[in-house]
């Protein structure tokens, strides 16, 4: 059976399509799959949460997604190891459902951030970033107005930075006020990634970049040869 990964659409999700279309065009088979519906662990290799609003980010982002029936399969899941992206919206869900740890706070200039911003790999020993180098950086845009991570006590494994177009972690550079720059963290099996930039909106020259392929395709490349994923 070919590998297949799914994409999970909440109410208010809104970069279903999008991660679909770079997934597949990474040479993967992709299904859409309603929150309502219960996951088949059994039929997929990796699942991704994607951007948006789900459930209107009502009390707080993510925190009426995480009771989607969808989610006790995806719990069930991780926890058995399988492979889980969170891309913005989707990144909030994995920190309310407890697949990663922290929180997001609103920006710390209170205010909705839509631009590009530069991002530094800090690790290249995961199944998300195997095709990248080590301090690469890459220019991916960002959409959210709580992007703000903070730890939970214990220091979490960072897997991207904001950065400026040099790879130096500046003030400036951090769009969010994010903890330590923070852009995305790793579980520590190795196995659920989380990050607030969209590689999916950076995946074609017509975007403007395609810098979010090699996260795509790092994704792409464990599903498809899980003996050469990073672990």
């Amino acid at each position: 059976m070919a590998p297949r990964i799914a994409v999970v659409q909440f109410p208010g999700t809104n970069c279903e399509r999008e991660t679909a279309r770079s997934l597949s065009a990474c040479g993967t088979q992709v299904d859409v799959i309603w929150h309502a519906d219960a996951f088949p662990p059994t039929t997929y290799q990796a699942v991704v949460l994607p951007g948006g609003f789900a459930y209107g980010d009502h009390l707080r982002a993510g925190a009426i997604a995480r009771f989607s029936k969808v989610m006790d399969g995806i719990t069930g899941f991780a926890n058995d190891g399988g492979l889980v992206l969170g891309i913005c919206n989707g990144f909030q869900v994995l920190l309310e459902a407890g697949l990663l740890p922290g929180a997001m706070l609103q920006n710390a200039s209170l205010q909705f951030r839509s631009q590009w911003v530069h991002c530094r790999v800090e690790r290249t020993d995961t199944p998300f970033t195997a095709g990248c180098t080590p301090g690469q950086v890459l220019r991916l845009p960002i959409a959210h107005g709580e992007g703000n991570y903070v730890g939970d006590g214990a220091r979490p494994s960072v897997v991207l930075r904001y950065c400026d177009a040099s790879g130096d972690i500046t003030q400036e550079a951090n769009p969010n006020g994010s903890q330590d720059a923070i852009a995305g963290v790793i579980n520590e099996r190795g196995n659920v990634f989380g990050l607030m930039p969209h590689p999916e909106r950076a995946s074609d020259p017509l975007l403007g970049s395609t810098d979010g392929c090699f996260i795509l395709q790092s994704l792409a490349m464990a599903v498809r040869e899980p003996q050469l994923a990073a672990r």
